[in-house]
């Protein structure tokens, strides 16, 4: 039997090619830990298939020769607005982890989210940084140790917390459970120094160790209050825990519903998005993730309200396949995607994309 050959990263033109030719370069039990959903993962699709139901108005005869993707967010210049999400385990994909997502990251000069699973340390990830790194935080049970992650994300220099606060538990993963993840022996988790532990909970069981069922708003005050970098709040779907996120001290929202991971049947992001918007008013800058896979999704996204959009799982396929350079490649094809699409809706800047780039808006004018 003849096999095709690896395709080379720049023969690769689509997010989704990734993920097709990943599961090839991942043990089963990764692929399914990085591809499964909730359940029927009938979220999960949705995240997907919600952003390609918007459609976008084309605009004509507007000067779209010159076009810069830079936003300001959090006091940051990102040069475009894409970050790479908080996800873990980056040694399951690529023998240098995290430190092979941090140079795709500046090599397609993208903000990078570390997750504190993250298989490499916060401060050697930091170090390595040519663009922004916020550390992703899942507070602790013990105070002192989430206080000690949050003084090592300073010291390292991060320039924002992402406390993530949709996973008191997790959901019905059953791809997981049937591959029976576990971590190998070798794999460290240096960001929480709490030796071989699991996120996965015992059968039968629904609580694991590495999560806190007792976080409530007032661990998210206490947090924003010791914290001397800015704290955004991962997990928001509800408009009224985004109304609550406000006056939490908080400084930004992330619409996530934990890549589909956790409660299936809720609203895709890109449903719940502009309710949260409508709801924030403007009081705190609002970030999205979920299901992006095209430039135009990220327009979208814009267009909706907000100010930058994270992806999770595609760079994570594109890690598996080609290291640094196909985290690279995943950024480069969303940015001249992006750029696409903003001349084609006559845009020429970030801040000129409001709702008028959607069809449903100039549709009821």
């Amino acid at each position: 039997m003849i096999t095709a050959a690896k395709p080379k990263v720049d023969d690769i033109f689509t997010l989704a090619e990734f993920e097709i030719h990943a599961e090839t370069c991942l043990s089963p039990m990764a692929f399914a830990y990085i591809a499964g959903g909730a359940a029927d993962e009938l979220t999960m699709r949705a995240n997907c298939e919600d952003w390609k139901r918007i459609r976008l108005a084309p605009r004509i005869l507007v000067d779209v020769s010159q076009i810069s993707l830079t936003t300001e967010l959090l006091g940051q210049q990102l040069e475009m607005p894409v970050m790479l999400a908080p996800t873990a385990f980056h040694r399951f994909c690529c023998a240098e982890g995290e430190l092979a997502t941090v140079e795709g990251a500046n090599q397609g000069g993208a903000g990078l989210v570390l997750s504190s699973f993250s298989t490499v340390a916060v401060e050697d990830v930091a170090a390595a940084a040519r663009q922004p790194v916020w550390f992703q935080l899942y507070a602790q049970k013990d105070k002192a140790l989430t206080e000690q992650m949050v003084r090592r994300a300073e010291a390292a220099g991060c320039k924002a917390l992402c406390v993530t606060v949709d996973t008191p538990i997790l959901g019905a993963r059953h791809r997981e459970s049937r591959t029976q993840f576990n971590l190998p022996a070798d794999f460290k988790l240096p960001n929480l120094n709490l030796g071989p532990v699991s996120h996965r909970p015992v059968r039968s069981a629904i609580y694991s160790e590495l999560l806190n069922p007792a976080l409530t708003w007032k661990d998210i005050e206490w947090l924003c209050s010791i914290s001397k970098l800015p704290v955004a709040l991962k997990g928001i779907l509800n408009p009224q825990d985004a109304a609550r996120a406000v006056n939490s001290g908080a400084a930004a929202i992330i619409v996530s519903n934990h890549g589909a991971r956790n409660l299936d049947t809720v609203p895709s992001t890109a449903e719940a998005l502009p309710l949260v918007i409508d709801k924030v008013q403007d009081k705190l800058p609002v970030l999205v993730d979920g299901g992006i896979r095209r430039g135009t999704d990220v327009l979208k996204a814009l267009a909706l309200g907000a100010k930058a959009v994270l992806i999770g799982r595609p760079y994570l396929y594109a890690l598996a396949f080609a290291g640094a350079a196909g985290v690279a490649r995943v950024l480069e094809l969303l940015n001249t995607e992006l750029l696409m699409a903003m001349a084609l809706t006559g845009r020429t800047a970030i801040h000129q994309v409001d709702r008028s780039v959607l069809w449903s808006t100039v549709s009821h004018m």
